[in-house]
């Protein structure tokens, strides 16, 4: 089996089980508490994602010295309070990393 099959095999288990949960489970059988719960998962989530990529370098040691991308992320984070807007946001965080990295 070559590679991409190999490639394209997972990718279409990791889809297949992924959308089976989707398309089995209907809104109509949770309840307004269960709908409660799970309405806070991305949030709970998306610190678990992000904090590691932000304060952690390639060996996996913390790095908070002149880290740019937790400047990156502040400002950023101001820019989405502000604007509320989720490309403006991407797009400044973006911008501040590749200044930092590349200007300053």
């Amino acid at each position: 089996m070559s590679d991409w099959a190999l490639i394209i095999y997972c990718g279409l288990i990791t889809f297949l089980t992924r959308f089976s949960m989707i398309a089995i489970l209907k809104k109509e059988m949770f309840n307004d508490k269960i709908r409660e719960v799970l309405s806070y998962v991305p949030s709970a989530i998306f610190p678990a994602i992000i904090f590691p990529a932000l304060f952690l370098d390639n060996t996996g040691s913390l790095e908070i010295e002149n880290n740019p991308k937790i400047l990156a992320a502040i400002i950023a984070m101001i820019i989405g309070i502000f604007t509320r807007n989720i490309i403006a946001t991407i797009f400044s965080g973006l911008a501040t990393y590749w200044f930092l990295i590349f200007v300053v």
